[in-house]
């Protein structure tokens, strides 16, 4: 039986936690992180916890006196010591704003912590290349909240459906411009000839870890990489498609509708930019 962190302690995976008047629930009013633990230690902690406090402040959360970044980290590893997984772990680190309705006084930060097993493949390139699409019913907006890792999650949740649906692996969110923000559970970078972009986080995309690593790393490879608005034709025109998260890494895509994709420099930047250095 998985055992869960609520508000530093640890309970039953299986045991109630949340009223029905939590925020969370009521309004996703909350943030929330999925972090890799590989042999006891979080990777990308810095770009994570860096990430999630600037979200906290953004959303103007009143932190809790002892809610520190050590205390996180330890709880998280702990929890997977608990659980038996922490030689390789999924972890959920979700906050949120307590309970009541929208004007309400009791808005005090709560956070839930949960974590499972991960298979060795996440730390390898898949070899079957994803098939992708656009979600076409939701237009992600580019304010200053679309870089956050928002528990309101709707969008994402809906484009999720649609690829199961269609018997695709994930599927393309469009911002409010027609432009490619990201995808349900990742960042998309696109390859042309020698140049590589991304989505710039003011086309509306979630601010990932593993974007950002592979950013910094890819640019002291010396490859040209720039983050820019890209549409659905750059898509289509595009030699390669990858895409990134914190729990697989890079993942390869080898179709978008009629288009299929080669690989070459998708597995090169695996390679020089991650498998060596994981993270």
């Amino acid at each position: 039986m998985n055992h869960i962190c609520f508000n530093g302690k640890i309970l039953s995976g299986d045991e109630p936690v949340l009223l029905v008047s939590n925020r969370g629930y009521r309004y996703g009013d909350g943030l929330f992180e999925t972090l890799k633990v590989g042999n006891g230690r979080i990777f990308l902690a810095d770009y994570h916890f860096e990430r999630l406090f600037y979200g906290l402040a953004l959303l103007k959360f009143v932190m809790p006196g002892l809610l520190s970044r050590e205390k996180l980290e330890q709880e998280i590893l702990h929890l997977c010591r608990r659980n038996d997984c922490e030689k390789l772990a999924r972890v959920r680190l979700s906050v949120f704003r307590g309970n009541g309705g929208l004007y309400d006084n009791d808005k005090a930060l709560q956070y839930c912590i949960e974590c499972w097993s991960l298979n060795e493949t996440v730390n390898r390139l898949n070899e079957n290349g994803l098939v992708i699409d656009v979600f076409p019913d939701a237009a992600k907006s580019c304010d200053k909240y679309a870089n956050l890792k928002s528990a309101n999650f709707l969008p994402y949740s809906l484009a999720a459906l649609f690829a199961k649906e269609n018997k695709l692996n994930d599927c393309l969110l469009l911002n409010t411009a027609g432009h490619i923000a990201d995808s349900t559970i990742a960042n998309v970078f696109v390859i042309s000839g020698e140049i590589i972009r991304t989505p710039g986080l003011d086309q509306g995309c979630v601010n990932g870890v593993m974007r950002r690593h592979l950013l910094a790393e890819m640019q002291l490879a010396g490859y040209p990489v720039t983050e820019t608005a890209v549409s659905v034709s750059d898509f289509e025109n595009a030699d390669e498609v990858f895409l990134t998260n914190a729990i697989n890494g890079i993942r390869w895509v080898r179709a978008f509708r009629d288009k299929t994709f080669t690989n070459s420099r998708t597995v090169e930047i695996y390679k020089r930019c991650l498998r060596t250095n994981p993270l």
